[in-house]
């Protein structure tokens, strides 16, 4: 299995439609006995919460989050954790609203501490 997600920092590799989460975007994760949570803030996001599981490299979640204009939204993914060669880590995501119309994939990376 890929190490914890506990305490680390990642960010889109690149930006999704306008008023999504993008390169901006700082994802903090949290990790404990299989259970996965994160607040992320950043671009058009002002708060962000993710909460959900994990099982071996799969994290299954749902997301909710407030938007500068004021419009809330949430959804469900469902990622891969992958170890990169340089031991930082992805997730490779496939997301769908629930509260409006939309779907799609992603990629978050870890970034280190100069990024951030």
């Amino acid at each position: 299995m890929p190490r914890s997600l506990d305490g680390l920092v990642l960010a889109p590799v690149a930006d999704q439609a306008p008023g999504q989460v993008g390169t901006r975007t700082r994802f903090t994760y949290h990790e404990k006995s299989g259970e996965i949570w994160a607040e992320y803030t950043g671009g058009d996001v002002v708060r962000g919460h993710l909460v959900g599981t994990r099982e071996g490299d799969r994290l299954d979640f749902r997301y909710v989050q407030l938007k500068h204009d004021g419009t809330t939204s949430s959804g469900h993914c469902v990622s891969t954790v992958v170890e990169l060669p340089d031991g930082r880590v992805r997730l490779e995501e496939s997301w769908e609203w629930e509260s409006q119309q939309g779907s799609g994939t992603s990629v978050v990376e870890q970034v280190t501490v100069h990024d951030r």
